[in-house]
């Protein structure tokens, strides 16, 4: 358990640290392109490798496959009322459209860790990890001209918390859940994942730079081949 939450912890921290580099630090449009098409690409693998596909091995393809249209339905719908319903520079609108990415990959890194030895979370912990400082970075950076420096890290500092809690509670609560139920929660997740990939992360890194983020996306899917394949997956 111990292991757990300090996973748990520094995967949270990343978007604090994140944040402070964004508010306090200076970073170029290709600077910031490039590390969030790196991140996107790392978590690809692991959306796919750690959630999508050993659901289907113990849901069986046709309801992972459900699962995860669902998870992308649902974070499209959401995704939707944040750029079209809650158009609001206050806190409450700031908060659900950062916390849309991190609540299914840190809900579905609670689940990883029933059951799994340190290696096996680590490609996973590790994708979030490079995807949460970036977007981070990234978010704060344009947060601050509307919000200012000292907001913009309280509530950067508020969803690092929230997103804690998320991957707390799906490590606590979701103990006694059977197999199947697990996988299909992973499957969700991972679908998830992947809409908030192709909707918010991808289009942001070609925006920032276009000319590279093909590279970078390819360099962080390598980067997390090899983490997977430490884990023996």
């Amino acid at each position: 358990m111990l292991a757990a939450i300090i996973t748990i912890v520094v995967v949270s921290a990343a978007l604090i640290v994140g944040a402070l580099w964004g508010i306090f630090g200076k970073m170029s449009n290709g600077v910031e392109g490039f590390i969030i098409a790196a991140a996107g690409g790392a978590l690809m693998v692991s959306a796919i490798l750690e959630l999508v596909d050993p659901a289907t091995e113990v849901a069986g393809v046709f309801p992972a496959i459900a699962m995860m249209m669902v998870g992308a339905v649902v974070f499209t719908a959401l995704d939707y009322l944040v750029d079209n319903v809650w158009q609001s520079t206050g806190g409450t609108g700031l908060l659900v459209a950062i916390t849309l990415d991190g609540v299914p990959e840190n809900l579905a890194l609670g689940v990883s860790l029933i059951g799994s030895g340190p290696l096996q979370v680590a490609a996973l912990a590790g994708s979030i990890l490079l995807s949460n400082l970036p977007e981070a970075a990234g978010g704060a950076k344009q947060m601050t001209d509307t919000l200012g420096k000292n907001k913009t890290l309280g509530l950067w500092i508020a969803t690092a918390v929230i997103l804690a809690a998320s991957a707390l509670a799906g490590r606590l609560f979701l103990t006694e859940v059977s197999d199947d139920a697990l996988a299909l929660i992973r499957s969700f997740a991972g679908g998830a994942v992947i809409a908030s990939l192709a909707t918010e992360v991808f289009p942001k890194a070609f925006k920032e730079d276009h000319l590279l983020a093909g590279i970078a996306t390819a360099l962080g899917l390598a980067a997390a081949t090899w983490l997977q394949s430490l884990s023996g997956g």
